[in-house]
């Protein structure tokens, strides 16, 4: 009889390093912070410290080898913030992690069992801005509100929590995130300045025109 083929077995000295985009969660008492996966495990939030659980509650310690169960991260930052350009990752939330406990790894990443969430970088406003505040996404889990980043422009006039309030409540560093995109976006701005008072002058020389002409008509 042949035994079930083992995967080799890591022991690092250090915990790998990995980057993954979640969701934002705030209890419905507001004293609780927390994240939510992107895809199969979006209706699991999780802590700052979490242990997987498999996703269609098979009896098995995640990540098992026959299952798609278990914490995903990948290696490279870059390829995190690369899938914060698809349509439903654009205003998610970018996490560093510490990969804990047993895992498998694969080209990119990992699939695991623990993690620990090391720090937190808030998406871009829907208008395409740097976040400077957290409101209400319009989404959540029971129990729990999700949380999306907003400027303070966008945010007039609705209920917001800043920054370190949620790092406080989540225990650890939250920051916006200032990607290469944004920063782009930015140098386009000026431009846009110029030619919206390059028109608004002549609005205003026709509007000065017209007024003569009218005023001499009798």
């Amino acid at each position: 009889m042949i035994g079930r083929r083992r995967l080799p077995a890591e022991r690092p000295g250090v915990a790998p390093v990995g980057y993954k985009v979640a969701a934002l969660l705030l209890s419905v008492d507001g004293d609780r912070a927390s994240f939510a996966g992107v895809s199969i495990g979006r209706g699991q939030p999780y802590g700052v410290e979490a242990e997987a659980r498999c996703a269609y509650g098979r009896r098995h310690r995640p990540p098992a080898a026959r299952c798609d169960c278990g914490f995903y991260c990948l290696n490279a930052e870059s390829d995190a913030r690369e899938l914060m350009c698809v349509t439903e990752y654009r205003h998610a939330a970018l996490l560093r992690v510490d990969v804990l406990g047993g895992y498998i790894r694969f080209e990119r990443g990992f699939r695991y069992s623990r993690q620990r969430v090391t720090s937190v970088w808030v998406g871009a406003c829907g208008c395409g801005n740097p976040a400077e505040l957290l409101v209400d996404a319009g989404t959540g889990v029971v129990g729990r509100r999700g949380l999306v980043g907003s400027c303070t422009g966008c945010a007039s006039g609705r209920v917001g929590l800043s920054f370190g309030s949620y790092a406080r409540l989540a225990g650890v560093p939250v920051a916006a995130d200032a990607s290469p995109y944004v920063r782009g976006e930015y140098e386009i701005v000026p431009q846009l300045v110029a030619e919206v008072t390059l028109l608004q002058a002549r609005l205003d020389r026709c509007q000065e025109q017209l007024g003569r002409l009218l005023g001499s008509d009798p």
